[in-house]
């Protein structure tokens, strides 16, 4: 017989391992963002600057006194590298040979979930590996460039493509950033000498999709250990394989959650519930690692809803960029935002919220709210609309002084 567990008990186990149970952050500084990185396996880049982009801002959610200079920081100290995910992402140094089959599927043509256009002219990758190897670290635009007029955005010039070629396969690796164009490097000056580079086999990437997935969550259904990544067949009924090893062997427990999914945890996971949370709230980025998986966000914690920046403005409900209201052990809102920086602005265009908050809301959603904005660089807050409007006045009187 399957055991059932309530959604409370599986969102405060989620939300305890992401480390946005109650108030207390992984850790602080660069060491807390290395601390919150290796907990969540990766963190995902994105370039939307309508607030804090979603790298940072996922960083910042878990790591006290984070600066925005962090990422760059640990991927200097041989920390962290950048590889594809779902999406482009800072993944832990400590898990780097995990990415050499993507790599080596990508050289061989097969990992076909990387967007960007290929390069097939190998005396073109010859010399671009050449300039970077006797040049050092080099950026597309160090390469000259071949545009043509009305090109599409996928049409880069040649050496832009040879070199994502290269990194895409870990010939190259990125070793900083200036605004969001890549520095890349060769990969055997950039891979600290202790890191392991033996390519793991079927069984070692299945251990370690599901030791890190649960790392991550606590507990997850089977389909979310192959999330994010292009993954084989052998290898996701290798996934399999283990599991069922696991679960016979009693070092995995399976309890069934509220929408009929079987969730796979540590049965100490399990066995140890979180406690009820502090009262408190947190908002967070629409790419969070914790909501990222649109069907888990909704069975765990009832959350419904989509990041609508790539839908046109008219068919949006919520609005261009929302982000997640994380009260207790519970997704209570949605709020659309700018930060308006020269003005030290923190506009809130619309929040919405559900209905029945307890007066205890008021006070952790205004010290969130204004954490965030002073984060941001704002010294003021402005909230236009409410959804339902008859909260507009209480929310407002909410936000109205900064504590």
């Amino acid at each position: 017989m399957t055991a059932q567990i309530p959604r409370a008990a599986l969102a405060r186990i989620a939300l305890a391992h992401q480390g946005l149970l109650g108030k207390r952050r992984i850790g602080t500084g660069r060491d807390g963002a290395l601390q919150a990185l290796e907990r969540l396996g990766y963190v995902q880049i994105d370039t939307i600057s309508v607030v804090a982009r979603a790298h940072h801002h996922t960083f910042w959610s878990r790591a006290g006194s984070y600066r925005d200079d962090f990422p760059s920081q640990l991927v200097a100290r041989g920390e962290a590298f950048e590889y594809w995910h779902h999406a482009a992402a800072f993944l832990p140094m400590r898990d780097y040979r995990f990415a050499l089959p993507a790599m080596r599927a990508y050289a061989r043509g097969e990992n076909t979930e990387h967007g960007s256009p290929r390069c097939r002219d190998k005396p073109l990758m010859r010399r671009v590996l050449d300039r970077v190897r006797t040049e050092g670290p080099l950026m597309a635009r160090d390469f000259e460039e071949s545009h043509r007029r009305g090109a599409s955005w996928w049409d880069w010039k040649p050496a832009k493509r040879a070199l994502e070629q290269l990194f895409m396969q870990g010939d190259l690796m990125c070793v900083g950033r200036d605004g969001f164009q890549k520095r890349y490097d060769l990969a055997e000056r950039v891979l600290p000498s202790h890191v392991a580079t033996a390519c793991p086999s079927l069984r070692e990437q299945a251990e370690h999709l599901i030791d890190t997935t649960l790392a991550a969550h606590g507990v997850a259904a089977a389909r979310a250990f192959t999330y994010g990544r292009h993954h084989s067949a052998p290898l996701r009924a290798t996934v399999k394989d283990v599991l069922g090893e696991r679960l016979q062997a009693g070092a995995l427990a399976t309890e069934q959650g509220p929408d009929g999914s079987l969730y796979h945890a540590a049965p100490a996971t399990l066995a140890l519930r979180p406690p009820k949370p502090a009262v408190a709230a947190r908002i967070l980025s629409p790419f969070d690692n914790s909501v990222i998986q649109r069907d888990r966000a909704l069975a765990l914690f009832n959350l419904d809803f989509r990041i609508e920046c790539y839908v046109p403005e008219p068919k949006r409900q919520w609005g261009y960029y929302c982000l997640p209201v994380l009260f207790r052990d519970g997704f209570v809102g949605l709020m659309d935002c700018k930060a308006h920086r020269e003005a030290g602005l923190f506009e809130i265009k619309r929040l919405h919220l559900d209905d029945g908050l307890p007066d205890a809301f008021d006070a952790a959603f205004n010290a969130a709210v204004w954490e965030y904005a002073r984060y941001l660089g704002c010294d003021d807050v402005q909230l236009a609309r409410v959804s339902p409007s008859h909260l507009t006045e209480r929310m407002r009187r909410c936000l109205a002084d900064a504590p």
